[in-house]
């Protein structure tokens, strides 16, 4: 364990303060969305876009590779916020089981399609949120290995969430997150079609700050993180419509439209926009 200051330390923020911090940047967010948006938050979310979260025919991407390098034979993975597999399916496929746990019910079909498709039949899937909803038997959750993957940028409790994630966890707990809380479309077009700067979610560097005011020491592997790319020009917009909460046809939607018509490019049939280098961490370090 980590010997900490005994009086406040400018290089050794609190853990408290660090908490208090992530959750006012996480209302501020949401704050600032409620104030914004033209629709109302729907009840699955992810509903319209569950299927760009399949896992690749293609294989696996960068961070999968770092996982699978992580997995052992005779673990069981626990995934919150698995959505529609991408990386339960392979890392089932090298271990004893996963344990995939997300919110969303057009994800887990996504994960059951998979799962058919596949002929995996070790991944056991919970509909609920992260902690667990009441009535979800907390003693089967538990694993030797916890995988966070995009997940926690918007957890306001913060701390109740990795309490819970290192109680359910044996002997790894890994998280992917971005250095940035996937922000294209709000970096570019909030403050232009909003009228104000976006306000950005804690991401990977402050989990490290926070994880180690926890007395952890993680550990950090860094690929870069490929820019998205569409089919067409119109689920382009549909994608950057949705991060910006526009109404179809409002106003503010022509004027995104205009906005991506100048900005959006085609590369061989797929359909994107101009982005900084991003990089994606995945983190690793021991429970409590």
């Amino acid at each position: 364990m980590m010997r900490r200051p005994a009086t406040p330390d400018a290089l050794r923020p609190s853990t408290t303060d660090l908490l208090d911090a992530w959750a006012t940047r996480v209302r501020a967010e949401r704050d600032q969305t409620d104030r914004a948006r033209e629709l109302a938050d729907p009840t699955d979310f992810y509903a319209p876009t569950a299927h760009r979260f399949r896992p690749d025919p293609s294989g696996l991407d960068a961070v999968g590779q770092v996982l699978l390098a992580l997995a052992r034979p005779d673990d069981t993975w626990l995934d919150v916020g698995s959505g529609g597999g991408r990386y339960a399916l392979p890392i089932a496929e090298v271990t004893w089981g996963v344990i995939a746990v997300d919110p969303s019910p057009s994800m887990l079909a996504i994960l059951a399609e998979g799962m058919d498709r596949s002929g995996i039949g070790n991944v056991r899937a919970i509909e609920s949120r992260w902690p667990p909803a009441d009535g979800v038997d907390i003693d089967a959750l538990r694993a030797d290995v916890g995988l966070m993957a995009h997940v926690g940028y918007d957890i306001e409790a913060i701390g109740p969430f990795l309490d819970a994630f290192e109680a359910a966890v044996g002997r790894l707990c890994v998280a992917a997150m971005g250095e940035g809380a996937m922000t294209t479309v709000g970096r570019l077009y909030w403050a232009p079609i909003h009228g104000e700067p976006r306000v950005p979610l804690p991401a990977l560097p402050e989990l490290l700050m926070l994880l180690i005011a926890r007395d952890r020491l993680p550990a950090v592997t860094l690929v870069d993180r490929p820019a998205p790319t569409y089919e067409d020009f119109e689920a382009l917009q549909d994608r950057a419509r949705r991060q910006l909460w526009l109404r179809p046809g409002s106003e503010k939607d022509q004027e995104l439209e205009r906005l991506l018509r100048r900005d959006a490019h085609e590369v061989e049939g797929r359909w994107s926009l101009p982005e900084d280098r991003t990089r994606i961490g995945v983190v690793t370090w021991e429970p409590r």
